[in-house]
């Protein structure tokens, strides 16, 4: 794939991340600065590292399997390998502008 495909492409998982929300939590877990490593290889396969806002999350197996299923489904992705990290552990700042100001930060 050529450097523009490959740019194009990202910009798809981001999109379909941003359509992936905690359940109790009104935005996206993109803009909540949850995912922190997107990385597509030639070959298709796309590594993210994603956190969670608390480790004991009880709706990380659906966001998890909701991630797997909107990104996987993106033509260019033949596989995705999520990883589940807590470094560096997430706090508030690594939410977007417009996530603090939706949940009252700003």
């Amino acid at each position: 794939m050529t450097q523009e495909e490959k740019l194009q492409i990202e910009g798809r998982i981001v999109e379909a991340l941003k359509t992936v929300y905690d359940p109790e939590i009104p935005v996206n877990i993109y803009d909540l600065g949850l995912i922190y490593k997107i990385d597509l290889q030639e070959d298709g396969t796309l590594h993210i590292d994603m956190t969670f806002t608390a480790p004991a999350c009880p709706a990380a197996d659906f966001i998890l399997e909701d991630v797997r299923t909107k990104v996987e489904a993106i033509s260019g992705v033949q596989s995705a390998n999520i990883e589940i990290v807590f470094e560096p552990a997430w706090d508030q700042s690594m939410m977007s502008e417009e996530a603090r100001v939706e949940l009252g930060f700003e």
